[in-house]
């Protein structure tokens, strides 16, 4: 039969007037929400939520909100207007004097430009190749490391995540090199070969890899915490009715999940997307493999002379990341728990 674990949520009865066994009456018990608990509203939450709910916090957040759009509209308004007008004036005129186009755009997307022989559209498929499957990978693998050390009894669990959490303090840039000799040379002990050369020139899956192995850790850490709190009953009623632990995974964990793999899912996927430096180490900057933010970086050409190029390549940039996060952000607001649980 499935074991969960014990140490996963408190046990025990919890008495009818709601003082746990061994509590000082008339003294607040700290708990999840709940009037009179930190979450409620005789809690610290009261006043916080007051303050962030006043006019002032309104208009601060409209303020900071208008100062953040203002550099994204003027790259829009840069993006679209003629490369002499680009070179003369701050992008702030064309709203008294309109003159745009989507010229720079067929430019960047079909033409080229700066000694390049394509243009950005190639690089945009690479990109979509690359991020979607290293978004993937690490979510799923992540999720079930998560579930198995949240639920799933066995020697060295807690020690195994204190270790994949330790894993974070290491610096992408310093695993950079070790890794791609790992992958060209592999790894020998002697005359010993323990991990053979594996050769993934001109692929992708070396920047899969390479990504997947930087995500793993805080993925498995998020996801841990977050589904280590999922109702202890829903789990055991499962387990009664004969499920394993890969159809409690399947049909329970990862529905009510869903927020927090979303909320990964997004980070994840702007990381990968706006990756610079992981791409050229493993993809080599070949046009075959590389990302489009390679491309970017070689648009304005030596000089720095093309910026109506730049800044329409840039914002087509932008609009891929804009799409996944408006098409995942109703899972933060979903109810994890709603129906689940009766009583």
């Amino acid at each position: 039969m499935t074991s969960l674990r014990k140490d996963s949520v408190p046990e025990g009865p919890v008495p009818e007037d709601g003082v746990p066994e061994g509590a000082v009456p008339g003294r607040r018990v700290r708990g999840r929400g709940g009037r009179g608990g930190p979450g409620g509203p005789a809690g610290v939450g009261g006043p916080v939520r007051k303050a962030f709910s006043s006019p002032l916090a309104s208009v601060f957040v409209i303020a900071m909100t208008v100062l953040w759009t203002i550099p994204t509209l003027g790259l829009l308004v840069t993006s679209l207007r003629p490369k002499q007008d680009v070179t003369s004036s701050g992008w702030w005129t064309a709203l008294l004097h309109p003159d745009f186009g989507l010229g720079n755009y067929r430019s960047v997307l079909f033409e080229g430009g700066s000694g390049a022989s394509t243009g950005l559209l190639p690089f945009l498929v690479n990109s979509l190749a690359i991020s979607v499957p290293a978004t993937v990978f690490p979510l799923v693998l992540a999720a079930m490391a998560a579930y198995a050390l949240a639920w799933v009894r066995f020697r060295g669990s807690d020690a195994v995540f204190f270790t994949v959490f330790a894993l974070q303090v290491v610096p992408l840039q310093m695993a950079l090199i070790p890794l791609l000799r790992l992958f060209a040379g592999g790894a020998h002990l002697g005359s010993l070969t323990l991990i053979p050369a594996v050769d993934l020139k001109g692929s992708y899956a070396p920047v899969w890899l390479a990504h997947t192995m930087f995500a793993m850790p805080l993925a498995v850490f998020l996801l841990h915490n977050f589904i280590a709190q999922l109702p202890r009953d829903l789990m055991e009623a499962a387990v009664v009715d004969g499920a394993s632990h890969f159809k409690i995974f399947r049909s329970i964990v990862l529905p009510l999940s869903a927020p927090a793999l979303a909320s990964f899912a997004i980070f994840q996927f702007l990381w990968v997307w706006n990756d610079l430096l992981v791409a050229l180490t493993f993809a080599g900057g070949t046009p075959e493999v590389a990302p489009m933010t390679v491309r970017l970086a070689q648009l304005s050409g030596s000089l720095g002379g093309r910026w109506e190029l730049l800044t329409a390549g840039a914002f087509l940039s932008i609009i891929v990341p804009l799409i996944v996060f408006f098409s995942l952000q109703r899972y933060f607001v979903r109810g994890l728990l709603a129906g689940s649980v009766k009583g």
